[in-house]
């Protein structure tokens, strides 16, 4: 069986007086993109030079709506409704969409951002209004979401695809969930048992969990970080990984 996967990093975090970051070399090993809107990192600037690169390097795009708020890296929780998330998610998508079309490029998906994502992954009502959101603006979007999450059954829903994402750096509870950021265990520092956990997720949808035993999850998208130090050499290694497994790297917009 020929497993296909699709890379993503989240992008476009920076301001536009500054070097972005790995973004450019890191556009080189990812099939995907999620490029921040303006409202927890990002701004005009730096949504055009971003959308541009991917697009020369034929990476496709997301768009990367957060919580307003720049201060704490859309990562705190921010009490919001559902018709506010709706807003908020219209906005952002719009945005970049924009800049996407003015570069002469199609927007591929949208993947909400930190505290906005966690809150949507158990609460039903915050996914319908970001999936609806998305539905309305273009009903061929790929709707990202934690693999089993509140916010891939609303995108299937409503009728849109989806990409269930697993995360190379982060551990996972028993119930599926993430490890919060918050906790000790968290994030997973050394990049061969990241890579490790990655091949397994994609070839046989189980990961380990910090209490042990596995849980039960589906690997269409994985997610690498790009603000770490070592942000480039991880998606060297892991792309080359899992080729190496025989796993092929494909845009989420081909296979899903």
């Amino acid at each position: 069986m020929k497993h296909k996967v699709d890379l993503n990093c989240d992008m476009g975090e920076s301001f536009g007086a500054y070097k972005m970051g790995n973004d450019e070399e890191i556009l080189d090993y990812v099939t995907s993109a999620n490029i921040a809107c303006g409202f927890h990192a990002g701004d005009p600037a730096t949504m055009r030079k971003t959308v541009k690169l991917a697009l020369e390097k034929n990476v496709g795009i997301g768009a990367h709506p957060g919580l307003q708020d720049l201060v704490g890296f859309g990562r705190r929780n921010i009490a919001l409704s559902p018709q506010e998330a709706y807003d908020l998610t219209i906005y952002q998508i719009g945005a970049l969409s924009g800049f996407v079309k003015a570069e002469g490029g199609h927007l591929q998906h949208v993947k909400a951002h930190g505290a906005l994502y966690n809150m949507a992954v158990r609460d039903a009502a915050l996914s319908e209004a970001i999936a609806e959101a998305v539905y309305k603006i273009d009903p061929e979007l790929v709707l990202f979401g934690l693999s089993g999450s509140e916010i891939i059954t609303a995108g299937e829903k409503i009728g849109l695809r989806t990409a269930n994402e697993v995360f190379s750096d982060r551990t996972y509870q028993p119930d599926g969930s993430l490890t919060p950021r918050t906790q000790s265990n968290a994030l997973i520092t050394e990049p061969q048992i990241a890579i490790e956990q990655v091949i397994r997720m994609v070839k046989e949808n189980k990961v380990a969990t910090v209490k042990g035993g596995d849980a039960e999850l589906q690997a269409e998208t994985i997610c690498i970080h790009g603000d770490g130090i070592h942000a480039l050499d991880f998606a060297i290694q892991i792309s080359k990984s899992l080729k190496r497994a025989g796993i092929e790297i494909v845009k989420v917009s081909e296979f899903v």
